[in-house]
């Protein structure tokens, strides 16, 4: 059975029974049976409660058998304890879906854990499907039905997911407020069964949504989210929490699922193109400019104010995002002058003054005026313009901000919602929403390398590590093992090249930190002496440290453009790649990318061009560009490494020289786990 037929049952029921139903108001047996009434559902509503007779104004039931035919869904508000055998009840009585709304659960501790093990295990048996446990429930305006709390009905096109059930209400009320509307709000809650991947494989094919907007704090499936993620055709737009360390932890004990590596995410939400914000304004303004804004033909944006200060904030935030703000050409100047009042600026932006209170019509004229020559109106409303409403057109390429117009912005910009167009309150929450829909086209921001432990784990010797990267095709420098100073003498015979020492050491990663590298060596008698300096230095630094000795290799020739390309491996998603700039420059600017594995060719030149550092591959300031297509041969074979050896945990080379013409791994550390 697909998504659409399973889940029809809790989104679009045809009959509904309320399971812990109250007559007394104030409680939420009462409020959702009320809400239920009162938001024009269709089909019948059975409250169910074993002591009363009615509940307003409907016939009780003492159990949900004594129901025929079965309701397609279920609202469970019983204590914990009982809602296990209130499901399976339900699954006995042909109950089709259930909405649990009681919390004590997962996220009470073992106890809650074993009785939400029990619900979804009882579900499962009966194929009864179920939202929550611990959740705010479903409110479907295009389905007039609210099994939930606020009652709200204004229809939209944003779907509201949220596994917090007051953050997804706080969205609803706010869409509610400025009359735009949502097409549903979902509170996952605990996710016992229904979780984020099965809202977004279904409200994809919802006609009332256009855009999908979820509050996410972990993933339970991600498989199935990524899968989900791929198919969807909607935009998808999350806010992602629980992203610093203490932000982790606080994410696990509330929906108990692991939150995650934020920078797994971010490269996650790159490679499906979702739309991430990064606090709860954003995840509105970005639902609502997807859902209610189309994609203009460029990024010539004409700023049209009657605030000056508003509109500086406004080219200040278009210039950060990428946007053009040039000035008008001098035919567009001329006929502006003719329709303007001499002390307008003719510029961009266009300075209407307060003049335009007393004659809003100058906002449309220089907007019938200048709109063949620019992707996009910015028309700023920054004093208390009567008629506003009048002024945008529908479906246009306009984006409209309103503020400092006190009650006569808050009338207008509700009509101006009406007429379905999204209006912000500020300039850069705006451009920034409009941003949105040009955000795949250009490289995203900078992200932070995660900490990575190498606690319990084992480094793979030096020789069998480069052994395994040339298996794949990866160009490395060769480390056979020396274990005393004539054998390092008679290995360096062996390169054409001055060559380098590196302390042999199962218990050294950061070789230079212990002054284990001694480079440029030539002469048998350089050899020597480094071979003595090596261990010497070694095993007073690291006195725990077993020494095997040093391995030798040729010195790389000089020119390349050092980067950093290593993968590590997350505990929920696999095999991760990072790559940014290599050597000293990795810790101090932390200029790197990640992506996740596989990753198709695409994906890995998007990756290095996503470097603040890419210039330097690329040619800056007169230098040779260097051989990017070798760089994506070292990353599509360290790729096959990881996934072909999957007792690999992390590895790093670094650096790795991109050279004009070829690359070449220098220094090479992979780790295993133990088994």
């Amino acid at each position: 059975m697909d998504i659409v037929h399973q889940l029809n049952a809790i989104f679009r029921p045809k009959s509904v029974a309320v399971i812990g139903a109250s007559p007394t108001a104030g409680k939420l047996g009462y409020d959702i049976t009320y809400n239920l009434i009162h938001a024009g559902f269709a089909g019948p509503i059975y409250p169910v409660n074993p002591k009363a007779d009615q509940i307003l104004g409907l016939t009780v039931y003492k159990h949900i058998s004594d129901i025929a035919p079965p309701p397609d869904l279920a609202v469970v508000i019983v204590p914990a304890k009982a809602v296990p055998g209130v499901i399976d009840q339900c699954g006995t009585a042909g109950v089709k879906s259930a909405v649990v709304v009681t919390g004590g659960f997962a996220e009470a501790g073992e106890e809650g854990a074993k009785l939400q093990e029990d619900l979804a295990h009882t579900a499962r048996r009966y194929g009864v499907r179920v939202l929550g446990p611990n959740c705010q429930g479903v409110n479907n305006p295009h389905h007039n039905l609210c099994a939930s709390w606020p009652l709200l009905t204004r229809k939209g096109g944003m779907a509201f997911i949220s596994q917090s059930g007051t953050v997804g209400a706080a969205l609803m009320d706010w869409a509610t407020e400025e009359r735009l509307g949502v097409s549903v709000f979902v509170s996952l809650g605990n996710r016992a069964d229904v979780d984020e991947a099965d809202c977004i494989r279904y409200f994809d094919q919802d006609p009332h949504t256009k855009v999908i907007a979820l509050y996410v704090e972990g993933v339970k499936r991600p498989v199935d989210f990524q899968n989900a993620l791929a198919a969807v055709t909607k935009p998808v737009v999350i806010l992602k929490s629980g992203r610093t360390p203490r932000g982790r932890v606080a994410a696990e004990s509330h929906t108990k699922s692991l939150a995650g590596v934020d920078a797994v995410y971010d490269a996650i939400f790159k490679k499906y193109r979702v739309y991430r914000a990064d606090t709860l304004e954003e995840l509105y303004d970005y639902a609502k400019a997807l859902a209610h804004m189309s994609k203009p033909a460029g990024k010539r944006l004409l700023n049209i104010t009657s605030s000056g200060g508003a509109a500086i904030l406004a080219i200040d935030q278009a210039e950060r995002l990428g946007f053009e703000t040039p000035p008008p050409a001098a035919a567009l100047k001329e006929r502006l002058r003719k329709i303007l009042p001499a002390h307008c600026a003719v510029d961009n932006p266009i300075d209407l003054t307060g003049d335009v209170i007393g004659d809003p019509t100058l906002y449309s004229k220089v907007m019938d005026a200048a709109r063949a020559d620019y992707d996009t109106m910015v028309i700023i409303f920054g004093d208390p313009i009567a008629g506003a409403s009048r002024i945008v057109t529908p479906g246009a390429s306009e984006l409209v901000i309103f503020l400092g117009g006190a009650d006569v912005e808050r009338e207008e910009r509700l009509l101006i919602h009406e007429r379905g167009i999204p209006v912000f309150p500020t300039p850069e929450r705006g451009l920034k929403a409009l941003y949105q829909c040009f955000r795949f086209e250009r490289s995203p921001d900078l992200v932070a390398s995660p900490h990575t432990s190498t606690s319990g784990l084992q480094l793979m010797p030096a020789n069998k590590a480069v052994a395994l990267l040339k298996k794949e095709g990866i160009p490395v420098a060769d480390s056979p093992l020396a274990t005393s100073p004539e054998e390092a003498v008679a290995r360096a015979r062996d390169f054409a090249v001055p060559v380098v020492l590196k302390i042999a050491s199962p218990d050294i990663a950061h070789k230079s930190d212990v002054g284990g590298v001694r480079l440029n060596l030539s002469t048998g008698e350089e050899i020597r002496a480094a071979y003595g300096e090596i261990m010497a230095s070694a095993a007073s630094r690291a006195s725990n440290a077993r020494l095997e000795g040093v391995t030798v290799s040729p010195m790389a020739k000089s020119g390349g453009v050092e980067v950093i390309v290593g993968v590590f491996t997350d505990p929920q998603y696999g095999p991760v790649m990072m790559f940014g700039l290599g050597g000293i420059f990795t810790e101090i600017y932390k200029d790197v990318q990640f992506c996740l594995l596989p990753a198709s060719e695409e994906e890995l030149l998007q990756t290095i061009s996503s470097i603040t550092g890419y210039p330097l591959l690329a040619g800056a300031r007169g230098q040779l560009p260097t051989d990017v297509a070798a760089l994506v041969k070292v990353m599509k074979g360290l790729s096959e490494v990881a996934l072909n050896n999957p007792e690999i945990d992390q590895i790093d080379l670094n650096p790795v020289l991109v050279y004009d013409k070829g690359a070449l791994a220098v220094d090479v550390r992979i780790f295993t786990r133990a088994r």
